[in-house]
C-alpha cells in the first residue's frame, strides 16, 4: 500500500488538496467508491506518474460514477489551485486551450477527483505537442471476434514490427483490446508517425486479411476481425494511459503486460483496480522503456 492515505483535506509536498465524495459509489455493484478509486492512483502514482509528466491531459470526466454519463473537458477548469500546470496549445479552430498537466501526486488526486477514471495524455509532450516520443496501436475486435482473436493479432503486429527491428511494449486497453507501444525518438510530425503507422496497418491487412482489418469506416470493416487502428495516432488523438482505471465492470485496468504472458494467453478482467499495484511492485514498471532515452527508436529511417 501507498504511504500515503487519502482524507478529505491533504496537503501533499506542501501543496493543499481537498478531496470531495469520498463515499460517491463509482462502481456500486461492486462496492467500489470514489475513495477507492483516488486511493488506487495514490498507489500506483510512482508507476504511473513517469507517463503523464510533460504531457497536456485530456479530461473525460465521470461525475456519477463508471456507468453514469461523462463528458470531455480540454481546458483546465477555473478555479484551480495555482500549482496546477498549464500547456497552452493553438487548435485548429485557432482557438487557445488550456490543457492541466500532471506534474505529481497533488496534480494526480485533483483530477481524479474531478471524477476523471481513466486518464488522457497527448503522445507528444508540451513543450513540441507536434512531434510525438511514441507511437502505438490500437487493436480493437470488429464484432463477432473473440479476444483471443486480439491477443493473436497481436502477436502479428508484434512479428511485424521485429522484422524491422522495432521493439514494441503491449498493454491490455482495459476494455476490449490491446495497445502495442513504440518509443521513438521525438523528431517526425505527428503527421509522418501516423502516415508509418498506417503503412504498417495496411501491410498487416495485406498479409493477414483473415485476422486484420485496417479498415477506418465503420460499415466497411469485416466481421470477426481485428481492428489496427492507426488513425489514433493522428494530431489531438489520446488514448487511455498506462495503468489507467476504465469504466467498466469490475474496474478493470489498462495493464502493461508481457509478450510471454500474451502468448500463453490473458483476459482483459484478470487485471483491476484491487490487484493491480501488487501486481506493479512485482514486476515493476514493464512500460519503463516509453520514458527512457535510450532504445528509442529512430522512425525517420523509415520515412
Amino acid at each position: 500500500m501507498s504511504a500515503v492515505k487519502i482524507t478529505p483535506e491533504m496537503t501533499i509536498d506542501g501543496k493543499q488538496v481537498k478531496l470531495t465524495n469520498l463515499d460517491k459509489g463509482f462502481w456500486p455493484d461492486e462496492g467500489i467508491t470514489k475513495l477507492d478509486l483516488l486511493q488506487y492512483y495514490a498507489d500506483i502514482s510512482s508507476f504511473l506518474l513517469p507517463h503523464l509528466v510533460d504531457r497536456p491531459m485530456v479530461m473525460k470526466r465521470y461525475p456519477d460514477g463508471a456507468f453514469g454519463k461523462f463528458f470531455f473537458q480540454k481546458r483546465a477548469p477555473a478555479p484551480r489551485p495555482q500549482w496546477i500546470r498549464i500547456c497552452e496549445i493553438m487548435h485548429p479552430s485557432a482557438n487557445m486551450v488550456d490543457f492541466p498537466v500532471i506534474q505529481d501526486l497533488a496534480a494526480l488526486l485533483w483530477v481524479v477527483n474531478l471524477g476523471c477514471i481513466d486518464l488522457n495524455p497527448w503522445y507528444a509532450r508540451c513543450d513540441d505537442v507536434d512531434r510525438p516520443d511514441y507511437l502505438h496501436f490500437d487493436l480493437d475486435p470488429t464484432p463477432g471476434a473473440t479476444f483471443e482473436k486480439v491477443l493473436e493479432a497481436s502477436l502479428l503486429v508484434r512479428d511485424a514490427l521485429a522484422a524491422l527491428e522495432i521493439p514494441s511494449y503491449p498493454k491490455t486497453t482495459g476494455s476490449r483490446g490491446i495497445h502495442v507501444y513504440i518509443p521513438i525518438v521525438r523528431g517526425p510530425l505527428q503527421k509522418q508517425v501516423w502516415s508509418f503507422a498506417k503503412a504498417v496497418a495496411k501491410d498487416l491487412e495485406a498479409k493477414h486479411p483473415a485476422v486484420i482489418t485496417a479498415e477506418y469506416r465503420v460499415a466497411k470493416r469485416p466481421e470477426k476481425h481485428v481492428l489496427v487502428d492507426y488513425n489514433q495516432n493522428a494530431w489531438g488523438r489520446t488514448l487511455a494511459s498506462v495503468y489507467s482505471v476504465r469504466p467498466k465492470p469490475r474496474a478493470t485496468v489498462s495493464a502493461p503486460v508481457t509478450w510471454e504472458e500474451i502468448q500463453k494467453g490473458i483476459a482483459i478482467e484478470d487485471f483491476r483496480i484491487d490487484n493491480m499495484v501488487k501486481r506493479a511492485k512485482a514486476k515493476n514498471d514493464l512500460f519503463r522503456p516509453l520514458v527512457l532515452q535510450k532504445g528509442r527508436v529512430k522512425l525517420e529511417r523509415f520515412l
